[in-house]
C-alpha cells in the first residue's frame, strides 16, 4: 500500500520547476524528505544556467542528481535508505542510476517520462538524445509512485511553456 504524500513537498516541485523554467532552464524540481516527513534539500534544474554554489551549467544538473549527490555527503546510509525523493517528472536514467547507486528510498513523482514523451509528441517537439527509461528498469528495487493526477497537469503546462518559448 502507498505511503501518504507530503503535499508541501510536492507543491515545492512545482515551485521549483517553474522556477527553473523562468531562470531559462527546462521545468524540473526536486526536493529530498526524510524519515520524519521535514524536506531536508531541494533543487531544480541548473542544465542551462547553473548558478549554484561552484557549479557551472552541464547537462547532467538535474535536481535528482544533485540530491542524491547531496544525499551521498551529508547523510548516513540508513538516512538515505529511508528518505523520500519527491520529483516533478520521473527520474532519467542517470539520476534514477545516481538514486540507486548512493541508495536512497522511495520516489514519488508527478508527472511520468511515458507522459513528458506523449506530451513532446503532441507539440512536435523532438525527443532527446537519451531513451527514457521507467526508473525501475534501471533501479529495480526502489519503491516508485507517481504519477500524482492533481498535479500532473500543472507540470505539462510548464512544459508547453518552455516549448512555447523555445519556438519564439
Amino acid at each position: 500500500m502507498a505511503q501518504p504524500y507530503n503535499q508541501e513537498a510536492l507543491r515545492l516541485c512545482v515551485s521549483l520547476a517553474r522556477e527553473a523554467l523562468e531562470a531559462g532552464d527546462s521545468p524540473f524540481g526536486s526536493v529530498l524528505v526524510d524519515r520524519n516527513d521535514k524536506i531536508i534539500h531541494q533543487d531544480r534544474n541548473r542544465t542551462v544556467t547553473g548558478e549554484k554554489g561552484d557549479l557551472k551549467a552541464d547537462a547532467t544538473l538535474h535536481p535528482e542528481l544533485t540530491i542524491a549527490r547531496w544525499a551521498q555527503q551529508n547523510l548516513t546510509p540508513e538516512d538515505r535508505a529511508s528518505a523520500t525523493v519527491y520529483t516533478s517528472g520521473e527520474h532519467c536514467a542517470m539520476c534514477a542510476a545516481a538514486h540507486g547507486y548512493v541508495g536512497l528510498g522511495r520516489i514519488v513523482y508527478i508527472a511520468s517520462t511515458k507522459q513528458l514523451e506523449r506530451w513532446m509528441d503532441e507539440a512536435n517537439v523532438k525527443r532527446g538524445a537519451v531513451a527514457g527509461l521507467p526508473i525501475n528498469t534501471v533501479t529495480p528495487h526502489v519503491p516508485v509512485e507517481g504519477p500524482i493526477p492533481e498535479l500532473d497537469m500543472e507540470v505539462r503546462a510548464l512544459h508547453q511553456e518552455r516549448w512555447q518559448r523555445q519556438k519564439r
